[in-house]
């Protein structure tokens, strides 16, 4: 198993082992990061990679796992964004039987 020497940053440089390291990859833009859990402190690390050191890794033996982008990045956005007035006006609305009838029968139309 191979001995892999990454940096904490509470407690600097560490040995791992592969089992120790996991991998992810995004399969949209290959961006990848690894995680492991700091041998001294406990605390779970994941740093940002590039795709050469990637590569080292899952070589060595790490484990990697995939994901994607959520689909809802690729959707339009229309309008405005939503501000914190539309927030408390939503909370209004979610407290009133009566206009969250009226509001759900209007949007069924």
């Amino acid at each position: 198993m191979a001995t892999i020497r990454a940096s904490c940053t509470d407690c600097g440089d560490v040995e791992l082992t592969t089992a120790d390291v996991q991998v992810r990859i995004c399969d949209d833009t290959n961006a990848g990061t690894y995680s492991f859990r700091c041998p001294h402190c406990r605390m779970t690390v994941v740093k940002s990679a590039e795709t050469r050191t990637i590569d080292l890794l899952v070589a060595s033996g790490v484990a990697f796992t995939t994901w994607r982008l959520p689909a809802e990045l690729a959707e339009p956005h229309i309008g405005e964004p939503i501000n914190h007035d539309d927030l408390l006006d939503f909370h209004d609305l979610l407290s009133d039987e009566h206009a969250l009838e009226q509001a759900i029968s209007e949007f069924s139309r």
